[in-house]
């Protein structure tokens, strides 16, 4: 006998939502987000974690809260300002919007209730205003992240169109408890329903599950391999930076280091490091270089104890960070 689609039996989708917030309730992650209901907190918790992991966005998420408590205190603050706190996060347009929407919501005196409202906030789509809305005001919408697609295929058996994701959501959606439903959904996929090797003794909807074990992987594109050489410039305890350039559709802004061409760098390096983004695999090569020399280039001249407070890019605060204790 066929196993009843979701969108044809209440009774399976009413079991699910017994199960899944059974399991949420007691397996739930310790987060520093978990369980808060300022709707400012959680918008800024949803925009970190887009595209970064959880591990690397815990510490981050407590410093960004601690030095912007409200949206109002975001309001206020410089952007570079809010870029150097965001620094090592990536995806700065992200900050950017996070920074604008801020604005925002302290020029209405209020903070939209709604996932409707909320979308009108810049850099706010669907699955964050869903996510806000449901979390920090009940309202019974659902959320489909990557998380939740990889759990919908599979207690569903089959492939979905990006529409049915959201419909099947919708279906098997408590909407008595929203909040914690789409938080159970979105930890279900992040710990247990893995794409590798899903950890299916342990899923308390197993049950219900139509198609078990390791998901079909698609074809991907050959990563890019490329090298990277930069100029470490110092001088009396200060390291020479330059600022990208304010309209770069590629971290406008950003403060980095001296970046050599491969005609003019030296052969000797003081450090390699590997550094990925998007689809490239870079191998950096960082250079020791005096200053004045053609290879050093101009720039601005900032102490190395007070650099961290510029909006870095990604991989020039790693660098740095090598040269922290020197």
């Amino acid at each position: 006998m066929a196993r009843p689609s979701v969108t044809e039996s209440a009774g399976y989708a009413n079991r699910f939502r017994i199960l899944l917030l059974g399991w949420f309730q007691e397996q739930q992650r310790k987060l520093p987000w978990r369980g808060e209901s300022d709707p400012y907190r959680i918008l800024v918790s949803e925009i970190m974690l887009q595209q970064t992991r959880v591990a690397v966005v815990e510490e981050r998420y407590r410093k960004f809260i601690a030095q912007f408590p409200s949206a109002e205190r975001l309001a206020r603050a410089r952007e570079q300002t809010v870029l150097a706190a965001w620094s090592g996060l990536g995806y700065y347009r992200r900050a950017r919007n996070l920074h604008l929407a801020a604005k925002e919501i302290a020029r209405a005196g209020e903070f939209p209730q709604t996932a409707e409202k909320l979308r009108e906030l810049p850099g706010v789509g669907r699955y964050t205003a869903n996510a806000v809305a449901s979390i920090a005001f009940g309202e019974p919408v659902p959320v489909v992240d990557g998380n939740v697609k990889r759990v919908l295929e599979r207690i569903t058996g089959r492939a979905l169109g990006e529409e049915h994701y959201w419909q099947t959501a919708e279906l098997l959606l408590d909407r008595s408890s929203a909040g914690d439903f789409n938080q159970g959904l979105m930890e279900l996929g992040a710990v247990v329903c893995l794409p590798g090797k899903p950890l299916c003794a342990a899923c308390p909807v197993s049950p219900l599950c139509a198609a078990r074990g390791p998901m079909k992987k698609g074809e991907r594109p050959a990563r890019r391999k490329a090298e990277l050489h930069y100029a470490f410039v110092r001088r009396n305890g200060s390291v020479l930076l330059q600022q990208r350039d304010k309209e770069s559709p590629l971290m406008p802004g950003m403060w980095e280091l001296p970046q050599i061409a491969a005609k003019k760098r030296d052969t000797a390096h003081l450090l390699k490091l590997r550094h990925s983004i998007t689809t490239t695999d870079y191998t950096v090569f960082v250079h020791a270089v005096h200053a004045g020399t053609e290879s050093a280039g101009s720039g601005r001249w900032v102490e190395l104890r007070s650099v961290f407070r510029l909006p870095l890019t990604g991989l020039a605060r790693k660098i740095l960070k090598e040269f922290d204790d020197d």
